[in-house]
């Protein structure tokens, strides 16, 4: 597995894949770059893959050839310096690692704060510090960024603990009073639609964040007609713009390919291959192109502030595309058209890694079973591997396998399915009757005849109560494989809390539960088997 999986990552394969992550304007960035290159290669999506660490990891595996990411986010998070510093020390520092950045896509979309926009409330970071008691909501990323919280408390002189929110319910948590402040992009499009007061940086923490693309410096190169048409993108996306694609996809409920086709459409020139711009960015190009971008055509309203551009230029649904989060039905979402396949993919992720795990596991638990003083490190080794969080064992597994998608995920689910097998295992081997060993030794069987031919038997419905623990656990822990492009239930999942979209993500959870009962009723019809035929077996073999 690992080496097939290295083999994967290091292979080029005649795709080009496009990552993105979990956030409305990532999946759209992402789905304009492939749109843009698909008339010149063969492209792929790798959508929605969890936040920067994993994204970049995909990047420097291979696993992705380029992404749309943030000057502030590369200087300041990747490139871990403690100030913002130039475009052209960026490019020396990423050329060692064989990534560049290029195509400024025209907009600047920064962090900021924000809080209700109510009488009474701060109207700078500075105002922050005087105001006690204000309850902080911000997300997981944030929190931990060095660009992020933890600089912003320092320099602000804010003593506060918040409290880990995901982007995508942060608004609604606002609104509902939950919380007083979150941090936001600057070109989200809920900002208007909550009347929010987005919060003056008065003392300039937070650098520019100009949208680019990250690459591997071999694509251009393997990719050339495409990486061509990536270019003519350069100055041509508006903060106005992308405010409106974003409000296209979070208040009016476009899908995300129509969002980038509508946008396409009313800008041919990106898909007829206009004059592309230098290979590599430089600073004159991001200050062209976030001037460009300031001043690019767009519908009537595209420069006003976020709360007119979300109105005025966000396209409304037509038909082939989404409905608005409200008027599409739960049923709808449920049995969308990629419902066959996102349980096929949820179900092949389960099956393998419980399969795998049971391979393993059940040799351990007779191993530990036999020898006990081997019980407890087993047990104890299963246990460690069993606490290790999800996405940080992916965030691990991305680099060691240098892949993307099906072999981390599989790999992860396998290490949480080991430790309810090897227990089992060694709770039905240990629990049989000394009497029947007993017998069966004066009976002259040998070691392996006892084994397979009694006590695998009599401890088969412990096993297989084991084996169901596992596989149930799975069904709900697969959710995790879309965080990092390997499909199932989780897409859904995902994409719902990105747009806080509650009927897309139960439409992903309600499967994943029927499913998780469907494997729990399956195992116990087969555990029914296995207790009838073990307690007429034993007795059976004895007495031949």
């Amino acid at each position: 597995m690992l080496a097939a999986g290295l083999a994967h990552g290091a292979a080029p394969d005649g795709v080009l894949r496009v990552g993105s992550k979990r956030f409305t304007e990532s999946y759209i960035l992402g789905e304009l770059l492939t749109q843009t290159a698909a008339p010149h290669a063969r492209v792929e999506h790798k959508q929605g893959l969890g936040n920067t660490a994993i994204v970049l990891a995909a990047l420097k595996s291979g696993s992705i050839d380029v992404y749309p990411e943030y000057t502030g986010t590369i200087g300041l998070e990747i490139l871990k310096h403690a100030q913002p510093v130039t475009l052209e020390q960026m490019q020396r520092e990423l050329a060692s690692q064989g990534l560049g950045i290029a195509v400024p896509l025209g907009f600047n979309n920064t962090y900021a704060l924000a809080v209700r926009g109510e009488s009474g409330a701060p109207r700078k970071l500075g105002d922050l510090s005087a105001q006690g008691g204000l309850r902080y909501g911000l997300s997981h990323e944030f929190i931990g960024r060095a660009d992020g919280w933890p600089g912003l408390a320092q320099r602000y002189g804010i003593n506060a603990t918040p409290r880990g929110l995901d982007h995508g319910i942060a608004y609604e948590a606002l609104a509902q009073k939950q919380v007083d402040v979150i941090d936001i992009y600057s070109t989200d499009a809920k900002i208007g639609q909550y009347g929010l007061r987005v919060l003056e940086d008065d003392q300039a923490y937070f650098p520019r964040y100009d949208a680019v693309l990250l690459y591997r410096l071999d694509a251009a190169q393997r990719f050339p007609a495409a990486w061509q048409a990536l270019r003519t993108l350069q100055g041509r996306i508006s903060a106005g713009d992308m405010i409106a694609m974003n409000a296209a996809a979070e208040l009016h409920g476009q899908t995300f390919p129509a969002i980038a086709h509508n946008w396409l459409a009313r800008h041919p020139a990106a898909l007829a291959g206009a004059t592309a711009p230098p290979a590599s960015a430089s600073a004159e190009d991001i200050a062209a192109a976030a001037s460009s971008g300031a001043a690019a055509r767009t519908e009537p309203g595209a420069s006003a502030p976020a709360a007119s551009a979300a109105n005025a230029v966000a396209p409304r649904p037509q038909a082939g595309t989404a409905s608005p989060p409200g008027s599409a039905t739960l049923w709808q979402r449920l049995f969308a058209g990629d419902f066959w396949q996102l349980t096929r993919q949820h179900v092949l992720l389960v099956a393998l890694s419980v399969a795998l795990a049971s391979a393993l596991g059940i040799p351990l638990g007779i191993l530990a079973a036999y020898r006990p003083k081997l019980r407890e490190p087993v047990m104890a080794a299963a246990g460690i591997l069993q606490t290790i969080p999800s996405l940080a064992l992916l965030a691990m597994l991305i680099p060691l396998l240098g892949t993307i998608g099906t072999l981390p995920a599989l790999c992860a689910l396998f290490v949480y399915a080991l430790l309810p097998i090897i227990r089992n295992t060694c709770t039905g081997i240990s629990g049989i009757p000394q009497g029947l060993k007993q017998a069966a030794q004066a009976l002259g069987l040998r070691p392996m005849q006892r084994l397979m031919e009694i006590e695998l038997p009599l401890a088969a419905p412990v096993i297989l109560a084991g084996v169901k623990t596992a596989a149930v656990m799975s069904v709900g822990t697969a959710t995790i494989a879309a965080f990092i492009g390997a499909g199932g239930y989780g897409e859904r999942i995902t994409t719902g809390l990105a747009l806080n979209d509650n009927n897309l993500m139960l439409a992903g959870a309600l499967p994943a539960a029927v499913l998780a009962l469907l494997t729990q009723g399956l195992f116990e019809w087969m555990e029914k088997g296995f207790k009838a035929s073990a307690a007429a077996r034993a007795p059976a073999q004895l007495r031949a």
